[in-house]
């Protein structure tokens, strides 16, 4: 008798749309509250003015990738300066670990740009197509001039907001209403329409179509969570042993069974099977649960914010430990320690740093000249950086063990002029007098120099005088 032999199963699922419904509470409005500034400071930061005087770009946030330099209102970050943006970046990193330890994954209901964009593309399809029943059916039903009508009119305005969001981007890297009037007029760069058509395709299909699933799979934080977590962690749960037995008879706990909390999750998920992987900590299941406990005249917090280290006090009938004792303990206070440590040694280095960048190659070929009258001449390249917003002429002098003569090729007085915000490379040349012991010896070290003589900003660096013994 031959077997019969069985399709292997599936390892992979169709993907069901979700449609979330509408709900209000104080999460919700919150949520509300962070979508409107953030998406206010996305769209509006490009076109804030910074006055910088002349020649200088009037944008208040600018990363001028022409120049290499990112402007931030009054700061302005040069190349050699990326520190200052490595510190920021791990101050985000530390930031997001502080907030993960504290209240689990907020950042990602509330700021991350999926988050914020996909709730502002469902409250268009909401609009256009009704809350989650209306948007069911709708999704069901076949296709029909009213539902083409319906899909038609939500895509353009998706659309919309795509090219808005993909053209808000691009005005950060250079003068937005110069780049606003080129797009206008259709002479816009190349690599502005090709970045404008990458993000609006993106953000169109990442926020109207993907949503979920990109918190799901395609991002990485929710496989990193768990070790930003402890059992003090502040994260939304559901107090089982407040709500079971589900169900509305005699004997039944406070759990109704209604899936509200269900109905109006973005990722889909039931929030009473316990931790999950797709939860993003929006909370909105705690609003619509609340709602639901105020018309059976059931106490609140059914679901709600919840440690794990209080869950046996709880089931006892006592009251949790305070908020505050979860949040200010140990690992979040480092966490936070780190980042306010970071963040005052990028401040003083910000206050600190000098208007003068100096930099020094000695010439070495040959490496060093013997003049007619005996003196002995070693050249260098000098690249001297002005950050200020007005040429200034700078100083050039050294510092040695002994007379060393400092003139610069093509000056007369030994000073160099620099452009304002530029960079100059200049030869240099020592020249020590004709029996002097600099000019017999090896390798001295000497320290040369770059001083605004209207100001205290000044710059040095080390290098080396070459005698004729350095043969």
């Amino acid at each position: 008798m031959t077997t019969p032999q069985l399709d292997p199963p599936s390892l992979y699922a169709a993907r069901e749309p979700i449609f979330p419904k509408r709900v209000s509470g104080r999460f919700r409005s919150l949520k509300w509250a962070v979508m409107a500034v953030t998406l206010a400071i996305y769209y509006i930061t490009p076109w804030l003015r910074w006055d910088r005087g002349p020649a200088m770009p009037d944008q208040a946030v600018l990363v001028d990738l022409a120049h290499r330099r990112f402007f931030f209102f009054g700061i302005e970050i040069w190349p050699h300066e990326f520190y200052i943006v490595a510190g920021l970046l791990v101050m985000a990193g530390l930031g997001l670990f502080l907030f993960t330890s504290a209240l689990g994954r907020v950042w990602c209901g509330y700021t991350c740009p999926q988050t914020v964009w996909t709730d502002l593309f469902i409250l268009v399809e909401r609009w256009i197509e009704g809350d989650r029943n209306a948007r069911i059916r709708l999704h069901r039903q076949g296709w029909s001039v009213r539902k083409a009508g319906l899909r038609g009119a939500k895509w353009a305005v998706w659309l919309v907001i795509a090219v808005l969001t993909g053209g808000a981007w691009v005005f950060y890297f250079t003068d937005a209403p110069t780049l606003a009037r080129d797009l206008a007029t259709l002479s816009a760069p190349p690599v502005a329409w090709m970045t404008i058509a990458i993000l609006t395709a993106t953000t169109f299909l990442f926020g109207g179509f993907a949503r979920e699933q990109i918190c799901i799979y395609a991002c990485p934080w929710p496989r990193i969570q768990a070790a930003m977590m402890d059992e003090d962690t502040l994260t939304v749960a559901y107090r089982d042993w407040r709500g079971e037995p589900r169900g509305k008879g005699e004997g039944a706990g406070d759990c109704i069974d209604c899936l509200a909390c269900v109905s109006v999750c973005p990722t889909g998920i039931d929030i009473r099977d316990g931790q999950q992987l797709e939860c993003i900590t929006c909370a909105l299941c705690i609003d619509a649960c609340d709602q639901m406990m105020d018309r059976t005249g059931r106490p609140r917090g059914l679901i709600g914010y919840l440690a794990l280290s209080d869950e046996t006090a709880e089931r006892a009938g006592t009251a949790p430990r305070s908020p505050w004792r979860h949040v200010l303990r140990p690992r979040t206070l480092i966490y936070a320690t780190l980042w306010s440590g970071i963040g005052v040694l990028l401040a003083t280095a910000l206050v600190l740093r000098s208007q003068i960048d100096l930099s020094v190659t000695p010439v070495r070929n040959p490496m060093f000249v013997t003049l007619s009258d005996g003196a002995v001449r070693n050249a260098y390249e000098l690249r001297l950086r002005n950050k200020q917003h007005e040429a200034v002429r700078y100083d050039i002098a050294v510092e040695a063990p002994g007379a060393i003569e400092v003139s610069v090729e093509g000056e007369t007085d030994g000073a160099i002029t620099v452009p304002p915000d530029q960079t100059l490379t200049r030869r240099v040349y020592l020249t020590a007098a004709p029996g002097s012991p600099l000019a017999g010896t090896g390798a001295t070290p000497v320290i040369l120099t770059a001083r605004d003589p209207g100001s205290p900003a000044r710059a040095e660096i080390d290098t080396v005088f070459h005698g004729r013994d350095a043969e």
